[in-house]
């Protein structure tokens, strides 16, 4: 059988799902965007890794090795966020091959130090290694939350709330800008290719105006604020993820995990302006783009419907529709009021 055949989620239920827990602490293994560990302390311990593979999850033509550091370091920062926990600490390992020279890794390095930096974060460890098949990242990270404050994808109620955070589709839109100008550049270097003794040619794109679009695309910044803003307000999510995958998956995750469905419309989900204009010169769908796009690192949660009035007023927070019961599924509801199946058309890594 191949992996495409199963995806990313299906190959991780196959391969785990006769791992049992035998130790006392070990609370929440996997299936959630943390672990949860217990160590008979008044705060639960979270626990994340994340891989990110060259040609996979990143091209180094058009990606800065100091924004590649930034955004691998805060992919994981946000996973600890999606708990409702803080970070304290991650462990970075890095495997490169000959064409990584050190001054790569100093940029690399200054990139996570400074996401670090922003979250509060300490670097403890890790590892470096050879490869013979590009750069490979490996990051885990550590944090914690008081033990009645985790927050599982499982939780979610029969009429709560779903709520967004920012908005959506922006990263996928200035990963688009990236590849069509790597496409200009390819092409530009197949006619005029570099001759001995000649600068190489640049990758000089203009992306005057989509600014934003490549800001969110590379320099992604995980929601602190909003977890901050929860507590003060005194609410705390029934369920919650980060958008990694994109909208729609990350929604049939928590419906799934909390044996549930959804009804989301499509008229309430965040986007920028940018967004919608750069889609429109892609002549992609613009709902499309924001359900399934991935990378925004904002935050899906649900609350109870008794909470409305306190999660309107917080700032950057929108509620784009509600939990219902399983047997009726998920559903997006259109403008124009017809309704369809939300299908998961993000990010799969098993392809």
């Amino acid at each position: 059988m191949q992996i495409s055949e199963l995806g990313e989620f299906g190959l991780i239920d196959r391969l785990t799902n006769s791992i049992k827990l035998e130790n006392a602490s070990s609370l929440i293994g996997i299936g959630d965007d943390c672990a949860v560990l217990d160590y008979n302390r008044p705060t639960r311990v979270l626990v994340t890794t994340d891989m990110l593979m060259e040609g996979i999850h990143f091209d180094l033509i058009y990606t800065p090795f100091k924004h590649l550091g930034y955004k691998s370091a805060m992919v994981n920062i946000s996973d600890i966020y999606a708990m409702g926990g803080m970070p304290r600490q991650i462990v970075v390992s890095v495997a490169m091959d000959r064409r990584i020279t050190v001054e790569a890794l100093e940029d690399f390095y200054e990139g996570m130090r400074l996401a670090c930096e922003r979250h509060h974060v300490d670097i403890v460890g890790g590892d470096t290694t050879s490869s013979i098949t590009g750069l490979a990242i490996s990051i885990t990270a550590i944090g914690e939350v008081p033990a009645d404050e985790v927050i599982l994808r499982s939780g979610a109620k029969d009429t709560d709330l779903v709520c967004v955070t920012g908005n959506l589709g922006a990263a996928y839109l200035g990963l688009q800008l990236m590849e069509r100008e790597k496409m200009v550049y390819m092409s530009q270097l197949k006619e005029h290719p570099n001759q001995p003794g000649h600068e190489p040619l640049a990758f000089e794109p203009d992306f005057s105006g989509k600014e934003y679009l490549l800001e969110r695309f590379l320099k992604p910044e995980a929601r602190r604020d909003i977890i901050e803003a929860l507590h003060k307000a005194g609410i705390k999510p029934t369920a919650m993820m980060d958008i990694s995958d994109g909208l729609s998956s990350e929604l049939l995750h928590i419906c799934k995990d909390s044996n549930c469905g959804c009804r989301i419309f499509e008229e309430r989900i965040p986007i920028d302006y940018q967004t919608a204009a750069t889609a429109e010169e892609f002549n992609m769908n613009l709902y499309t783009c924001a359900l399934n796009g991935g990378e925004d690192y904002e935050l899906l949660f649900t609350v109870p419907l008794t909470q409305h009035e306190l999660v309107a007023q917080l700032e950057d927070v929108r509620i784009i529709g509600h939990i219902t019961r399983p047997e009726l599924g998920a559903q997006l509801v259109t403008r124009d009021g017809n309704e369809f199946e939300l299908k998961a058309q993000g990010w799969n890594h098993g392809k």
